[in-house]
């Protein structure tokens, strides 16, 4: 299975001291067209020189929802890379080392998750969907808001 419920404040304090390099983190949701994508880019900005962000469903949408690409331009990000994408391109021997997987879906936490290569650490994070709400600008907020708060967290506990 997926991520479970983790106190991830725990395991991050109990982790061992890691050289200053970048890590990566792979964040995983169903569709990859909100919430995982918005992880992604808060964290590439936020955690710039000490994170590298990927983002990836099991079910994946194809396209970022209009929605998620709004807000992020309102708020000066470059979405021009951001895609919807399978977490089977994160599977291969040749792909991306992850050092740290965390589910924003609870859909996502409950699947049964490919081998991602190495012995990532996972957490998981109870993100509410905003596409469930429709196309209300305020639930992609209250999203990024969360996600916000959460990445914050973890980037203080993981440096």
């Amino acid at each position: 299975m997926c991520p479970a419920r983790i106190d991830y404040e725990r395991l991050l304090s109990s982790q061992e001291p890691r050289s200053p390099m970048t890590r990566n983190v792979l964040f995983l949701c169903t569709g990859n067209s909100a919430r995982s994508i918005l992880a992604e880019a808060i964290l590439n900005r936020l955690g710039a020189g000490k994170f590298t962000a990927y983002s990836a469903g099991s079910q994946p949408k194809g396209r970022v929802h209009p929605g998620t690409i709004r807000l992020l331009e309102s708020r000066g990000y470059d979405v021009s890379g951001l895609r919807s994408k399978s977490w089977d391109e994160f599977t291969g021997p040749d792909g991306v080392q992850i050092d740290y997987i965390i589910t924003v879906c609870n859909n996502a936490a409950g699947e049964v998750c490919p081998i991602i290569p190495g012995k990532p650490a996972k957490y998981h994070w109870d993100i509410p969907d905003p596409p469930a709400a429709g196309d209300v600008p305020q639930a992609f907020e209250e999203a990024y808001r969360l996600l916000t708060q959460h990445i914050a967290a973890f980037i203080a506990k993981a440096v």
